[in-house]
């Protein structure tokens, strides 16, 4: 199963303002997009697990805290995976890909954070690939 991966972008800045980049984001596989903003930033979105559809992550504005486990069962995951958790920031330039096989969840850490969410299918396959956990499921994840 493929891993969690950064792909690092940067900012090019002159007297007109500044262009956010990430070059080497193919978005050959992009079907769609989205952002998220949570209404504050005590709220935590997830669990959400994806068997076949893959993510990239950006924040436009603020930051988030990504929780990320590695779903061992699809009939029943275990409740004590490792959960792993990167900060990702709108000044940090980057796209974290999260490949097919794994659950999320965020939380804003900022007021007015933004998220910028791509996915690989449509939202006609949504419904036929969305595994959801309730936030106290995986005993590791210390919201």
């Amino acid at each position: 199963m493929e891993e969690i991966a950064t792909i690092q972008g940067g900012i090019a800045e002159d007297h007109r303002g500044s262009i956010r980049f990430v070059n080497d984001f193919d978005m050959t596989a992009v079907k769609r997009f989205y952002i998220i903003e949570n209404k504050d930033t005590e709220t935590i979105r997830g669990w959400r697990a994806h068997r076949i559809e893959q993510r990239w992550f950006y924040v436009l504005e603020g930051a988030f805290s990504l929780k990320t486990v590695k779903i061992d069962d699809w009939d029943e995951a275990s409740r004590d995976l490792p959960v792993d958790e990167t900060i990702i920031r709108s000044a940090d330039q980057r796209v974290i890909h999260v490949p097919v096989g794994y659950g999320t969840a965020f939380q804003a850490l900022e007021p007015g954070s933004r998220l910028l969410v791509f996915a690989d299918y449509g939202i006609g396959h949504a419904k036929e690939d969305d595994y959801t956990y309730a936030l106290t499921y995986f005993l590791r994840a210390n919201f």
